[in-house]
């Protein structure tokens, strides 16, 4: 499975965000995410505060069981196609999970990122992450896609509009 953003161009052909293409064996699996970098700039970071215990989550003893958010299972994100004609073209989601483990005599619980991928013709693939992995895996896409947008930030949006109270 690979996931590559592809830049979004305004009229003028100038990139101003990215769509997520997944790729299985090579082949075209769907599209999905569009406009959602500014999503994936802003999750990176909350997985990051969450590592070093700035969020709710610091209860969690091991830096790899946090992940942003209060809740122990929940949505982290999904991204799936929008058209308004047209077949599906993928979804592409995490999700938290509390999972106990047996360990000698006693129940650990840790809590890992389901990120699953399912294409348009439905069938699906899934990566079980700690919340390092999780963070690599959103660093490394936020790093294709400011270089898919020829160098700009992806949280550069913030201040700007998208996603505050702010109008142009």
């Amino acid at each position: 499975m690979r996931v590559t953003p592809v830049a979004c161009r305004d009229s003028v052909g100038t990139p101003y965000e990215v769509t997520l293409e997944l790729h299985r064996d090579g082949a075209p699996y769907g599209s999905v995410g569009e406009r959602c970098g500014w999503l994936l700039s802003r999750l990176a970071h909350g997985v990051d505060e969450a590592r070093r215990g700035r969020d709710a989550d610091r209860r969690w003893a091991d830096p790899d069981d946090r992940f942003p958010g209060g809740e122990p299972d929940g949505e982290l994100f999904s991204f799936r196609y929008r058209s308004r004609s047209g077949p599906a073209g993928g979804e592409l989601s995490c999700r938290l999970r509390t999972i106990p483990l047996w360990e000698g005599s006693r129940w650990r619980v840790t809590r890992r990122a389901y990120v699953e991928a399912w294409g348009a013709a439905g069938v699906g693939m899934r990566a079980v992450l700690t919340s390092a992995e999780l963070s690599s895996f959103v660093r490394g896409l936020l790093e294709e896609a400011e270089g898919c947008l020829e160098g700009r930030d992806m949280a550069r949006n913030a201040g700007e509009g998208a996603g505050t109270d702010d109008s142009r």
